[in-house]
């Protein structure tokens, strides 16, 4: 297994829509166990493939606390089936927006249909937390990020102060 990068915003990767995956083969297997092994170490409890830089709807997920085992999700061309009227706000962050968090409203329970990592075809219930995090994964597919579901106001402050500490990384690096 690998550690891959994580892309950090702004990045015009992470605003991109993702392909389907035509099929689970070893390639795809191997991506979705680094991908977990990143997240782990990160740490987080989502990551989605274009925050590696791979446009390919895949998302890997655990929500499982750390007292708990370990309870992966690997979920290759995940779709919603269906969502809850019901809403939560939940606070969300991002390893793709380091240290950054705002409070974001979403469904609080939802159903997914997705192919595992063995190429068979799941449906999955969730609420609350995994429901969010799921979510949350789905946007990057799409090219969105938690903070294009909060004030513009909020998401600008968020994105400025990235591009300022990657300027600064660079600089750093540069000397």
């Amino acid at each position: 297994m690998a550690v891959l990068p994580i892309i950090v915003a702004p990045d015009k990767r992470l605003k991109t829509k993702c392909k389907s995956v035509d099929s689970v083969d070893e390639n795809i297997v191997q991506l979705m166990a680094d991908m977990l092994e990143t997240m782990y170490l990160a740490p987080g409890i989502g990551l989605a493939a274009p925050q590696i830089g791979v446009t390919k709807r895949i998302i890997v997920v655990d929500t499982a606390g750390k007292d708990e085992d370990p309870q992966p999700y690997k979920m290759v061309n995940p779709e919603l089936l269906g969502v809850s009227e019901e809403t939560w706000i939940h606070e969300e962050g991002c390893l793709s927006l380091p240290e950054h968090y705002a409070d974001v409203e979403r469904p609080e329970r939802i159903a997914v249909r997705y192919l595992d990592e063995t190429g068979t075809r799941k449906e999955l219930e969730a609420d609350g937390l995994l429901a969010t995090c799921i979510q949350h994964e789905m946007d990057h597919l799409d090219g969105l990020l938690f903070v294009d579901h909060i004030s513009a106001l909020k998401r600008n402050m968020i994105l400025r102060k990235l591009t300022k500490s990657k300027k600064l990384d660079l600089a750093n690096a540069a000397e």
